[in-house]
């Protein structure tokens, strides 16, 4: 595990989070940031990515208007700003980091993983 993730927890639908992910092993400045889930019974899904710069991200339709990625590279962290959680949104959030330019929404194509956080919205 070369990422952490954290800032899961239980929230009442229409609650907000905010997940971090940082690392103590490389700079993010050199790397594409992802943010994945795992629903229970479910493959995992990308959520959003940002640039190595932070100017440039991408959403999946789900997180679109509700989510906001957002990156700090003096404090080598990435942020997930959650809002009007729902129910479906129930999953383990992992972050995820990628040695090259493009953002892409494919797992497979990160390098490097944190260990996932939970997060919980109640209905």
């Amino acid at each position: 595990v070369q990422l952490q993730a954290s800032g899961g927890g239980l929230v009442q639908t229409g609650g907000s989070l905010r997940l971090s992910c940082t690392t103590s092993i490389f700079t993010f400045d050199d790397y594409v940031i992802g943010w994945f889930r795992r629903a229970p019974g479910k493959g995992r899904e990308f959520v959003a990515a940002i640039s190595r710069t932070g100017e440039r991200t991408n959403y999946a339709d789900s997180a679109k208007g509700r989510f906001t990625i957002s990156k700090d590279n003096v404090k080598n962290t990435v942020y997930l700003e959650m809002n009007s959680l729902k129910p479906e949104d129930t999953a383990v959030y992992y972050c995820a980091a990628r040695r090259r330019t493009t953002i892409v929404d494919k797992d497979f194509m990160y390098d490097y993983w944190g260990q996932g956080t939970l997060v919980t919205v109640s209905s």
